[in-house]
């Protein structure tokens, strides 16, 4: 058979199993350290966290080296991170810390809920601008 006659075969679109796999597992493991730090289960909520990490580590990745980067990767790799690293670890410390600090009042309550919302959002807006930081550094 003549390899010359085959048409060139062209980068396929769509959704990628690989990558996305490992982007749903980092969403899981964030949606899964909500429910147990519901459930005041805060260790199991902490790991979850971290394993969240290990896989928005390894999507990326995988996606580069396979060369399977995608729009909707990136997209949601975005939405999985939030859940993650955004939504997760803010439930967990209001579960933790906020949420029991009421028994000393409701001055205390209130100042836990504030004191927890401005520290998520510092360090959320310094990680931004770690980024910001570095794509400006890899334009010039």
């Amino acid at each position: 058979m003549d390899t010359d006659s085959l048409p060139a075969r062209s980068q396929r679109r769509g959704i990628y199993l690989l990558p996305n796999l490992l982007t749903t597992g980092c969403l899981f493991s964030g949606f899964y350290a909500i429910i147990a730090a519901i459930d005041g289960s805060f260790e199991r909520a902490g790991i979850s966290v971290f394993i969240a990490m290990i896989f928005d580590g390894l999507d990326g990745r995988v996606a580069r080296l396979t060369s399977t980067e995608t729009a909707f990767g990136k997209e949601y790799d975005s939405l999985a991170d939030l859940a993650a690293f955004g939504l997760a670890p803010a439930i967990v410390s209001y579960q933790w810390g906020v949420a029991r600090i009421a028994e000393y009042g409701k001055l205390w309550y209130r100042f836990g809920w504030l004191a927890a919302f401005f520290l998520r959002r510092c360090l959320r807006a310094a990680a931004g601008q770690v980024q910001f930081a570095r794509a400006g550094q890899a334009l010039l």
